[in-house]
């Protein structure tokens, strides 16, 4: 053989071999990628079923401990997190009392009359609380409340800062005026001035899940500050943390208790139908992270009619 026909030879061997060496790299990476792929998904199953399970649980509980007592309070077993360790990962476990929060959906009605309360009620009910929660947070209370009242009202005159069909049409993509109370607290980010930071500032104070359209009392053993301070104007940062260092060593039994704390006397009786001491509807949150893969599940579930009736679902 030629010298030429030789180094011919040998750059075909060499070629081929760089080939076989790459086509094998291929299959190797692809083997890696399809076993880490199918590993990550069996991992997604169990942590869906994980946390799923832990729903269950956490309603399991609820029924359990809820009809034990008149009241619902932060020393109840159902108000401390739960870890549990599993073989691959952990699951935990949290419950929110929904009646802690301000119902959006109460603020005005679908005739766009706002919530103001009977005549002389100085605390203009759950308008005024919106208001001053709103304040408190440093939003614009006036144009956030309009636009509430707005989507859920069934007429066509916008408020002063809300918005009507015509603006909501001109949006991109269009959208339709929902006419009626909000279903879930995501629904919040399509209504006009609600912005994602809005809406996450606004989400550990306010809900869209009540007991019925005519009421949806807070429940004062389980309000955060914010709420509390916002019930009333006479309602100042010192009094609220009295009402929770006084229910931390003894959870009101029953709204008249409201009056026991120093400086709530009179203001308690014009929130008598506005408080409550027990609560029905609860948001479940369970987290499972199996071999560092993340599921989620979030549920809010209703306990008024004994048995558990799911409002919420959502898996992420």
């Amino acid at each position: 053989m030629r010298r030429d026909e030789r180094g011919f030879a040998l750059v075909l061997t060499l070629i081929v071999t760089a080939l076989l060496i790459a086509l094998v790299a291929e299959f190797v990476t692809q083997v890696y990628v399809d076993t880490t792929a199918r590993q990550s998904y069996v991992d997604a199953q169990k942590g869906s079923l994980l946390a799923d399970s832990g729903i269950t649980g956490a309603v399991a509980l609820l029924q359990f401990a809820l009809p034990k007592k008149g009241y619902s309070s932060l020393h109840d077993p159902w108000a401390k997190p739960l870890e549990i360790p599993e073989e691959s990962g952990t699951l935990r476990i949290t419950i929110e009392d929904e009646s802690a929060k301000l119902s959006l959906n109460h603020i005005a009605g679908t005739n766009g009359v706002f919530n103001t309360g009977a005549a002389g009620d100085t605390t203009e009910s759950y308008y005024g609380t919106a208001m001053r929660l709103f304040r408190r947070l440093q939003l614009p209370a006036s144009d956030l409340c309009d636009a509430i009242a707005d989507w859920v009202d069934l007429d066509s005159i916008p408020k002063p800062g809300g918005a009507e069909e015509a603006w909501y049409l001109s949006r991109k993509p269009p959208l339709l005026v929902k006419n009626s109370q909000l279903d879930t607290f995501e629904e919040l980010a399509v209504v006009k001035g609600f912005s994602s930071d809005i809406v996450e500032k606004l989400r550990p104070f306010t809900t869209v899940y009540a007991g019925n359209s005519f009421s949806a009392p807070i429940n004062i053993n389980t309000a955060p500050k914010e709420i509390l301070a916002s019930l009333d104007e006479r309602i100042s940062d010192s009094l609220a943390e009295q009402i929770i260092d006084y229910r931390k060593t003894t959870p009101f039994q029953n709204i008249a208790d409201l009056g026991n704390v120093p400086g709530m006397n009179l203001i308690a009786t014009g929130l008598l139908t506005r408080i409550t001491v027990k609560s029905s509807i609860f948001r479940i949150r369970a987290e499972a992270q199996v071999n560092g893969t993340l599921r989620v599940v979030e549920s809010v579930v209703s306990f008024a009619g004994g048995a558990p009736q799911t409002l919420y679902w959502r898996e992420y």
